[in-house]
């Protein structure tokens, strides 16, 4: 549901930006703003900048921005529901409940016990992999090299051989069987009649984004089969639309995510810190995984074991991250199997290094392909270009599979002409568009006049934004109808309302904007960097350059339309007396 927006306002009002972000960033006071590291890129000197007077934060490095609201999305990956719901409870401000039919209220409370009783069998496992009766499966993680503090941190725990000890525990706790069995914490036979699922397994709580427990996979103490146990599909936990270790990684603040093969791996790679680790859960990497991790990366490092196993689940996880718009590379774990071997023998400024020689996903591929093929023999070698040339053809887009053309050729050795010539006849052949020739040079383009326009309608609106006063001395010439631009028009509209009733505030409009983007674009709109000027003469003539070229990129821009758009007419009339005004008016700043 979405929060009228006269609460959403009091919730942003009673947290102060200054307040909130400082629980995240270490600043200092800078004239009238804050200055500090930026969270969201990596930098060595300061240009994250947050404003008391506007309530808004603006890094000038890698242009994030917003208000207090996008800074919770932002940092910690949070829908705006959910971030205002965080600053709700930090300010004490109580939000209307969700109405609900009978049958969703129904869900919802049989959800909320499945949570429970998970949590409950959580505590349990924990409580008993620290006493007497869990000392097999301590032995076996702290023999793995993981320390207390890790242990703790993922909750792991111990199911021990009594056969229906976790049972009983949640039964005199009130939970009914049908519920302890949906939850998949039991099992059912006739000679035993209901029983613990797991048993002598070192378990493994596996959570949420949001940290709930949602389910556990368990890892057998010992020969017996199967090694891995995990609980089955519920109402709260779905395999394919979850990873384990995402309620750590999804605030890594990485830049990227390490996609890994188990539980331990993960476990060992936050260890060693490298904290962005993530894994499936028990099964194949899905296209519902992949679509969960576009949600906090663009980019994902594949660090699967190195056998033969290992290099297929690969390819195949190459493919389902493509198919949804993210970019993959292969961290080489040579000579070691996987990740946590590779840590724990080589150490983790080792893996630092093979994470920045992590090789593209394509190359990846051909390197695979490359081991069917003797390139040896020239026949052989000449069947291995043609499949590269197959697979370049897959490059929808034509600078992309230029680019990709020009760099094969260089690591295989083959003529830069010879190979697009072979992409080009293949293409033909299936139908795809031919690589798109290579330029005799390049010319550095010129800002066009929609670059222009733009600018000057930014710039104004900055302007206003630092000094709203000036708001009375232009509103006889500027209206909202002259911001052409059509995000830029609503934002202006909203500003001018504010600044008519009185209410200007920068920050409120950011949150009428649900979407990060948005307000992260609202964000730069109020934080164009102004030219620094020293005398108020000069001041002064930029600002009066700035109206005259939105009011003149206005008149044109409705002069244009004249002909398939009346109201254009009214505009070009009022627009021409106001501009012919303007240009003669002198407009004080002081």
């Amino acid at each position: 549901m979405r929060y009228p927006e006269e609460l959403i306002e009091e919730i942003r009002m009673k947290n102060d930006i200054v307040e909130v972000i400082s629980g995240y960033v270490r600043m200092q006071k800078k004239g009238s703003s804050y200055f500090g590291l930026c969270p969201f890129h990596n930098e060595k000197s300061p240009s994250f900048s947050v404003s008391p007077g506007k309530q808004m934060y603006y890094c000038f490095g890698c242009g994030a921005g917003g208000n207090v609201i996008t800074f919770l999305m932002e940092y910690e990956n949070a829908t705006f529901q959910e971030a205002v719901k965080m600053l709700a409870d930090r300010a004490g401000v109580s939000l209307p409940e969700v109405e609900y039919s009978e049958e969703m209220r129904r869900k919802e409370g049989r959800r909320a016990r499945l949570l429970e009783v998970n949590k409950e069998a959580a505590r349990y496992y924990f409580y008993l992999l620290r006493s007497n009766r869990g000392q097999t499966g301590y032995r076996y993680l702290t023999g793995r090299a993981l320390s207390d503090e890790t242990i703790k941190k993922f909750g792991l725990g111990y199911a021990d051989g009594a056969g229906s000890d976790l049972t009983a525990y949640l039964k005199s706790k009130g939970y009914e069987d049908d519920l302890i069995t949906e939850a998949g914490l039991t099992g059912f036979d006739e000679k035993r009649g209901i029983h613990d699922k797991f048993w002598n397994r070192v378990m493994f709580p596996i959570q949420d984004a949001n940290h709930r427990v949602i389910g556990f996979g368990g890892r057998v103490m010992g020969d017996a089969k199967p090694k891995y146990l995990n609980s089955p599909e519920t109402a709260i936990f779905d395999k394919s639309r979850n990873l384990y270790g995402l309620n750590f990684a999804r605030t890594s603040r990485k830049g990227n995510m390490i996609l890994c093969e188990g539980y331990m791996d993960v476990i060992a790679m936050h260890q060693a810190g490298f904290t962005q680790a993530v894994a499936s859960l028990g099964t194949a990497f899905t296209a519902g995984q992949a679509s969960l991790l576009k949600r906090y990366v663009q980019e994902v490092l594949l660090a699967y074991d190195s056998d033969g196993a290992g290099t297929n689940a690969a390819l195949r996880a190459i493919g389902i991250l493509k198919e949804a718009g993210l970019r993959g590379r292969v961290i080489d774990m040579h000579p070691y199997k996987d990740p946590d071997e590779f840590v724990k023998n080589l150490g983790a400024e080792a893996f630092q290094e093979r994470i920045e020689q992590a090789q593209n996903s394509f190359f990846f591929e051909l390197k695979v392909l490359e081991r069917d093929y003797q390139l040896e023999d020239p026949e052989s070698k000449t069947a291995f270009h043609r499949e590269i040339a197959k697979r370049l053809c897959n490059f929808e887009e034509e600078v992309e599979r230029e680019n990709y053309i020009e760099s094969v050729a260089k690591q295989y050795h083959i003529g830069y002409e010879n190979l697009r010539k072979l992409v080009s006849s293949y293409a033909a052949r299936t139908g795809l568009v031919k690589p798109v020739e290579r330029p005799k040079s390049t010319v550095v383009s010129k800002p066009t006049r929609q670059d222009n326009t733009k600018k000057s309608q930014r710039l104004l609106l900055t302007w206003i934004v630092e000094e709203p006063a000036v708001y009375q001395k232009i509103k006889p010439y500027i209206r909202v109808e002259d911001f052409t631009e059509g995000f830029y028009r609503q934002v202006a509209d909203k500003l001018f309302a504010g600044l008519e009733q009185g209410a200007f505030n920068p920050a409120s409009i950011i949150s009428t904007f649900e979407e990060e983007e948005e307000q992260r674009l609202v964000a730069e709109l109020f934080n164009t960097k102004l030219e620094k000027l020293t005398t108020m003469q000069e001041k002064e003539k930029a600002f009066h350059d700035i109206l005259c070229a939105v009011k003149k990129n206005s008149f044109e821009y409705y002069s244009a339309r004249m002909g398939s758009d009346m109201e254009a007419l009214t505009q070009v009339i009022q627009g021409k007396k106001e501009l012919e005004e303007l240009s003669k008016t002198h407009i004080s700043l002081q």
